[in-house]
Order: C-alpha cells, then structure tokens, then sequence
C-alpha cells in the first residue's frame, strides 16, 4: 500500500472492544472496522491493561501454540498472583484476523483476568477502566 491508501483506510476507522462473560475469568474482544480495504496490510490494536486485569503469559503460549492467538505481551514476566494494588500496567500487541465476512473488518479475541483489590466496606465490586486500543496498520509486503 502506498501512503495514500494508509491515510484513506485510516479514516473513519471504527474500534470497539468488548469484555465477555463474567466473574475473574472473561475474554477481550477487539474488533476494527477500516474505512476501506486495506489490501494485504496486517492490523494489530495496542492495549493497555490497568492492574486491575492482566492476561496470563503461560495461557497466551498455549494459546499461540495451538495457532489461537498471536499477540505479545510487554513485560513478559508477569505476577499472576499479585493483587491489583501491587500489579503495573501491561500492554498487549495483539494481531487481529480479518473477517471472512468483511474486507475491512478485523478482529482478536485473548483471556483476561481479574485481579483481587483491596478490602472495601459495603461494596463488593471494583471499577476496572479499559482505555481505547490504539490501531497499528503494517502495509510491507515484502518477503521479510
């Protein structure tokens, strides 16, 4: 793809990304819709977890072994037993697949969990804020 056809994909790109199921155990799904196609170019989201939610390194290995999911994961090394007021931020490059069903709609789904927070009196939830993925299109098609 030449610039052009970056800036014009790029624009009126719609992101969505959603938690499914419930409880401590869910999935993250992300989805992208492009302005237009993006020929043969790959498409990834950038998500920053809050401490509050972390995504298991052993289980993404799994997963990537079995062809489910690729993603990375930054750091790599991860306390997956720690509590949320211990934990930091993590950022996940997840690459999306594209939708059979649609040239410009691409899509990745990865487990996430929850981490316990303190102690509270008289409530028994705690808030956990998703900021919006960045997309990261790579339109290099060489044989590298």
């Amino acid at each position: 793809c030449v610039t052009l056809d970056v800036q014009a994909a790029c624009r009126d790109t719609t992101v969505t990304q959603e938690l499914l199921k419930e409880g401590f155990h869910r999935d993250l799904l992300v989805k992208v819709e492009l302005g237009e196609d993006a020929g043969g170019c790959a498409v990834a989201a950038q998500v920053r977890l809050p401490p509050g939610i972390y995504v298991d390194p052993y289980e993404l290995a799994t997963l990537q072994q079995h062809n489910l999911t690729k993603a990375v994961l930054f750091p790599d090394a991860i306390d997956v037993e720690a509590p949320q007021y211990l934990a930091r931020d993590l950022v996940l490059l997840l690459f999306l697949e594209r939708d059979a069903r649609c040239s410009r709609c691409f899509r990745a789904a990865v487990p996430v969990h929850a981490r316990y927070h303190r102690p509270a009196e008289g409530t028994q939830e705690a808030l956990v804020l998703l900021e919006s993925p960045e997309v990261l299109l790579c339109c290099c098609h060489s044989e590298i």
